[in-house]
């Protein structure tokens, strides 16, 4: 068994967080993404994961475009669940510990209350079926496997809430934006440092920590109204432009997928079996936009040279 710990995907925003959150943790890792890994081919799936022999493989792939899902129901259950069944099967010939990533829409929000691990599932579009089937199909090839439902994921780069809130802040008066749909948002680097860590944890001592489902977010709630006016608040603060922020009610956004109502996530399991909570979402917002101002100063000072 090696010592580099395989993430599957690495051009995905997830992935890029791993990434760097190995290099600060000290481990080694291995990204692969197509053409050297493609989940949806069985073959290749096994030869990568018997050639390279990880002590861990963390599954960061995935269509995660919500309206994309709805579009192509058969592309979004390749990627989503035919290929993390592989990569399961893969690891489990391996006797190697995989943690897959799914996601906080497999809940349809109608509980209105923290949703524990062993809630019922009902996906209300294609992307929470198919994550939900990815779910069941990674336990079911590889019952030793953990999976870790995470919820609302920004960060830095790639297109998310954050970065989306920012590029309207450069360019419109006015936003419009949910204020009915509640849920946990969590940033990127610090779900990317807590899977290394489960990862680490799981290699080193398998039989210490129950496979199954965790939930693991950011600490606290909110809406994303409530996200956006942090956002605008925190850009505000550190002398940037920001527009107004209009709320609307759920049923007035014009996405394709229907949305889930309320998908806050309790990572009270976590918290025991790990000893791991992630921190307050505004402290770690903070940090976030503390970093992009840095980088829009760099880049700024560069233009100017």
């Amino acid at each position: 068994m090696g010592n580099s710990i395989l993430i599957a995907g690495r051009s995905g925003r997830i992935a890029r967080d791993l990434i760097e959150a190995a290099d600060g943790l000290g481990l080694e890792v291995t990204a692969l993404g197509r053409p050297d890994l493609d989940l949806t081919d069985r073959d290749s799936v096994a030869r990568v994961v018997e050639g390279l022999a990880p002590r861990a493989i963390v599954n960061a792939a995935g269509l995660v475009v919500v309206d994309e899902a709805e579009r192509d129901p058969q592309h979004a259950f390749a990627i989503n669940c035919d290929g993390p069944a592989h990569l399961a099967a893969a690891a489990a010939r391996a006797g190697v510990p995989l943690l897959h990533l799914s996601s906080d829409y497999v809940f349809d929000g109608a509980k209105m209350a923290p949703y524990r691990e062993d809630d019922a599932l009902a996906p209300p579009n294609v992307y929470g079926r198919s994550k939900a089937a990815g779910e069941e199909a990674v336990l079911a090839a590889h019952p030793g496997a953990i999976v870790v439902r995470t919820s609302w994921v920004y960060g830095p780069y790639g297109v998310n809430f954050l970065t989306t809130m920012l590029r309207f802040a450069a360019a419109q008066d006015m936003v419009r934006v949910v204020a009915d749909q509640y849920g946990t948002p969590t940033a990127g680097a610090d779900l990317a440092r807590t899977l290394l860590e489960m990862a680490v944890r799981v290699a080193a001592k398998p039989s210490d920590v129950s496979p199954g489902i965790y939930h693991v977010a950011g600490s606290g709630e909110t809406t994303w109204f409530g996200l956006a006016e942090a956002i605008f608040a925190g850009w505000a603060r550190r002398g940037r432009r920001v527009p107004k922020v209009q709320p609307i009610p759920l049923a007035e956004w014009p996405g394709l997928a229907a949305r889930p109502r309320d998908t806050r996530l309790d990572c009270s399991k976590l918290e025991r079996a790990f000893g791991l909570r992630l921190p307050a979402w505004q402290d770690s917002l903070d940090q976030c936009l503390d970093r992009l101002a840095r980088d829009h100063q760099e880049i700024a000072a560069h233009d100017e040279a």
